[in-house]
């Protein structure tokens, strides 16, 4: 279905009118694992990684590669995550309004052939699905909501796209969030995958409104006028957007693979402390409740979602953003919740020269997990990202498994 028609069928069944709050709060129940809102006492503790095919970061490893390139280049990521001793994979199956399934609704990703709309001749999600669990690997399908084009050119789009939905900034383009059609539209775009595939998990990370360019506003200014009026404020309707997107997603994957999990991966900071009592003894340029109107702690807090893996992407005394304040911070969120809390780890800083001297060390990684040992709410670790689980060029990931990775560990469930 193309957006144009869908957005005819959407605006008819969605009620627009703004309103306060996106939901209520839900009661967790800790008796039962699995499923939106149903976090709690499950067992099992989270070795993950993210696969990026955004640019091409992680795989493939260019675009154009033959079907059977592909598919070796993946099993390569999957076979390594195994050595690693991981049991779950994030692979980013939607990563600018595209899809790497055959999808009713967009375009064959261009990562894949290097046209987007081009068809790869074969399915790398259910291909995907099937060899990690062939690996005794989970697979969480991670979607980029809003994100549509890494360039502001909207005539290169493929032609099924709505022009009237997408707002250039800083160079690239994306989906209006504050139109209710577009957030039903993303939201059928990611679950068709949920339904056609046993996923294990559907999976977000920190891209809702985009992160702020000096100079720059994002035109939402028709959008605002129209839904708007409820609301104290930009800032708040733009918040309001986002719940909703994150709500009705949750209730969505219940109804339609119930036990599979939806994790969302923010920024690290959802507010310094100097701006708000609640938030962590940080000194972040980007605050996610602010900037990119993302109220993860929410989110946690209320169990709209089943985990949530801030990405503490700091090293340990790190002064604008310590992980070692930043991991008790985020333990503190979760007590109590029913949301699962993992912690998203930078391995890709590892040995990088233009990094603090923290992580030049290979074992820096090692001392987070030995840290988040302390705090119980911690049930696991993601790390970014699969070339360099793969590859580990100074060994950082080798130090991780050596102290802490000994025996495999079944997913969590």
């Amino acid at each position: 279905m193309s957006r144009r028609r869908f957005a005819a069928a959407a605006l008819a069944a969605l009620a627009t009118t703004a309103q306060g709050s996106a939901a209520p709060r839900r009661t967790p129940d800790t008796g039962t694992a699995g499923g939106p809102g149903r976090g709690g006492a499950a067992g099992g503790e989270m070795r993950g990684m993210w696969v990026a095919t955004v640019t091409n970061r992680d795989w493939p490893s260019r675009p154009g590669l033959s079907a059977d390139r592909q598919r070796a280049e993946l099993l390569a990521h999957l076979d390594a995550a195994v050595r690693a001793r991981l049991n779950t994979v994030m692979l980013q199956v939607r990563p600018t309004a595209d899809a790497l399934w055959p999808s009713p609704h967009e375009p064959w990703s261009q990562y894949l052939t290097g046209t987007q709309g081009a068809d790869p001749g074969w399915d790398p999600l259910g291909t995907a699905v099937a060899e990690a669990h062939a690996r005794g690997l989970h697979l969480h399908a991670w979607f980029n909501p809003y994100r549509v084009a890494l360039h502001a050119d909207p005539a290169r789009l493929a032609a099924s796209h709505n022009p009237g939905w997408v707002v250039p900034y800083g160079g690239k383009l994306y989906y209006d969030p504050g139109l209710p059609e577009v957030r039903a539209f993303v939201r059928e775009a990611m679950l068709d995958a949920v339904r056609r595939y046993p996923v294990d998990g559907v999976h977000f990370d920190d891209y809702f409104y985009p992160y702020p360019v000096a100079g720059q506003t994002f035109d939402d200014d028709a959008a605002y006028d129209r839904y708007g009026a409820a609301f104290p404020d930009r800032a708040a309707w733009r918040r309001d957007n986002v719940d909703r997107l994150v709500h009705e997603t949750a209730d969505a994957i219940r109804t339609i693979r119930p036990g599979t999990r939806f994790g969302i991966s923010p920024f690290g900071v959802w507010r310094n402390a100097d701006v708000d009592p609640r938030g962590s003894a940080t000194r972040a340029g980007v605050q996610s409740y602010d900037d990119l109107h993302a109220d993860t702690r929410k989110w946690a807090r209320e169990n709209w979602i089943d985990y949530i893996c801030p990405q503490l992407y700091w090293c340990v005394g790190f002064a604008a953003a310590d992980y070692a304040k930043l991991l008790p911070w985020w333990a503190d969120v979760v007590r109590g919740s029913g949301t699962r809390l993992y912690a998203g780890e930078a391995l890709y800083k590892a040995g990088d020269p233009a990094q603090p001297a923290a992580w030049q060390d290979p074992a820096e990684l090692s001392r987070h997990l030995t840290l988040a040992k302390t705090y119980p709410e911690v049930r696991g670790h993601v790390f970014f990202a699969a070339r360099e689980v793969t590859e580990d060029p100074v060994g950082a990931m080798a130090r991780v498994v050596a102290d802490h990775y000994g025996r495999p560990a079944g997913p969590p469930s």
